[in-house]
């Protein structure tokens, strides 16, 4: 009699990815529905507003659904190393360690829609990378999607080198709230936002505002007091 071989973990979370369904991305309003055409249209997107309007979720879901559909091989989560003001070295762990608390909105989504299997799986393989943003210099990324959060904390040369990152193939969402940057000099997203409508640039530019707020009643309220 036969037995049959016992699958590892990784065959088992694999057959699970390829049969997982791909959940559809309903907007809740038309500034989400727009936000959504512009990812799928655009190579670059920018996108500002206040918190609980769907900006971090919607890029993290679409990330994921490429992903599932094996349109891109990588997902890269990013952000400006601006805990306070303090640069990385003040905290502890590994370089990966000390930004993952940062990234948590986003890695949350991702595992929503991939599966907690399959993406404890890509993490490992490094097809999902939470990258400090300290380190991104030199690098290029070729059929990613890249999420940067927090994009207001860049400066402007900060924000040529990340956009000139970009390769072959790959999506690129800045987020960030021009109200709440942390710098003492202008916002680089500010800078590239203005560069684009400026050079006629092939990158898309969405803004949510107060009345966009979808995360509940009370948090919109308190987005409106305080302005």
């Amino acid at each position: 009699m036969k037995t049959r071989k016992k699958k590892t973990y990784n065959e088992k979370v694999r057959e699970a990815s390829d049969t997982k369904k791909v959940v559809p991305l309903v907007p809740k309003n038309p500034a989400q529905k727009n936000y959504i055409e512009c990812i799928n249209r655009f190579p670059q997107v920018f996108v500002t507003g206040p918190a609980g309007t769907g900006k971090t979720y919607i890029a993290a879901s679409i990330a994921a659904d490429l992903f599932l559909r094996k349109q891109i091989t990588k997902i890269i989560l990013t952000r400006p190393n601006i805990p306070a003001g303090k640069s990385l070295g003040f905290f502890a762990g590994s370089i990966e360690e000390k930004i993952a608390p940062w990234v948590v909105p986003l890695t949350e989504v991702l595992e929503d829609r991939l599966g907690k299997g399959r993406f404890e799986v890509a993490l490992k393989r490094k097809d999902i990378e939470i990258v400090p943003f300290e380190v991104m210099r030199g690098r290029s990324f070729n059929n990613a999607f890249v999420i940067l959060d927090e994009g207001q904390n860049l400066t402007p040369h900060e924000m040529k080198m990340f956009l000139t990152r970009q390769g072959e193939d790959t999506k690129v969402v800045v987020n960030g709230d021009l109200l709440q940057h942390d710098l003492r000099e202008q916002s680089g997203l500010a800078v590239a936002i203005d560069l684009i409508f400026k050079h006629n640039i092939e990158a898309a530019v969405c803004h949510f505002t107060h009345d966009d707020v979808v995360r509940s009643g009370i948090c919109a309220q308190w987005t409106r007091a305080f302005g």
